[in-house]
């Protein structure tokens, strides 16, 4: 099997797993207003931790296999996420659209949040915020890996 089907098959794999992600999210956000009990919105946070942290991981499988480098230093998240939007001249397409990078920025900077602030510290209605938009966000981010699959398999 060639090394693009096979990054092909492990981005399938992690879009599931973030579809299981969100999905579980959200009903657990739903708990947390039902119920009143603050004690959710710590699992609600770190599910949306981990929502950015598999894209992330998705992304650096990109940068590994198809471009040959990852950015390093104190930014190489903003530029991975920016990287993944950029069209690498005879290597491949951008990986995701500017709106989808927006979109995902918001969750890598709440990761940020969520590993340097304690739980009690976090704020429902932002968290709520963010569990109401991740699925149209998630939604975007699989179109655009989707199209990517189609690129990979169409050039292994």
């Amino acid at each position: 099997m060639s090394e693009r089907l096979a990054l092909a098959g492990r981005i399938q794999v992690s879009l599931e797993d973030l579809q299981r992600t969100i999905q579980r999210t959200v009903v657990i956000a739903e708990k947390a207003r039902r119920s009143g009990d603050e004690d959710y919105w710590g699992t609600v946070a770190l599910n949306l931790h981990g929502f950015y942290s598999g894209a992330e991981e998705i992304f650096e499988d990109i940068a590994r296999t198809i471009d040959g480098s990852l950015p390093s230093g104190g930014e190489w998240h903003v530029n991975l996420l920016r990287q993944m939007t950029v069209e690498m001249e005879q290597l491949r397409p951008a990986v995701i659209r500017s709106e989808t990078r927006q979109c995902l920025d918001e969750y890598r900077g709440f990761r940020h949040i969520v590993r340097n602030v304690y739980a009690f510290n976090l704020r429902p209605a932002r968290l709520a915020e963010l569990v109401s938009d991740a699925p149209q966000c998630l939604s975007k981010l699989t179109d655009d890996l989707l199209a990517f699959i189609d690129f990979l398999k169409k050039t292994a």
